[in-house]
């Protein structure tokens, strides 16, 4: 018998919960001057019911960047704004719910 998920009731390779989590997700997009002069680009307003950690490492692969996950904020290393927006949004992000600042 296939694992039911806990929040829709469906087997798990049927669930939909991450999907229906990303579209309604405001994120905010900005960038932050760290000690010695390091850029860093902050990404926050996902919420615990996407699968973060997944998220943080298909944007450090593609950005070709290092980063972290501190209080539910995503730190990559260097001014990514725009290209981090356009991998949310291949993701399933909203684009009209993502801010950049």
């Amino acid at each position: 018998m296939p694992e039911v998920c806990p929040k829709c009731g469906l087997p798990k390779d049927l669930c939909i919960c991450q999907t229906i989590a990303k579209e309604e997700e405001r994120i905010r997009i900005y960038t932050e001057k760290k000690m010695y002069g390091k850029t860093v680009t902050i990404i926050e307003g996902i919420s615990k019911a996407v699968d973060v950690k997944n998220i943080l490492k298909e944007l450090k692969t593609k950005l070709a960047c290092g980063g972290t996950l501190k209080n539910n904020l995503i730190e990559l290393q260097g001014d990514h704004k725009k290209r981090a927006k356009e991998i949310l949004i291949k993701s399933g992000f909203q684009e009209d719910k993502i801010e950049i600042i």
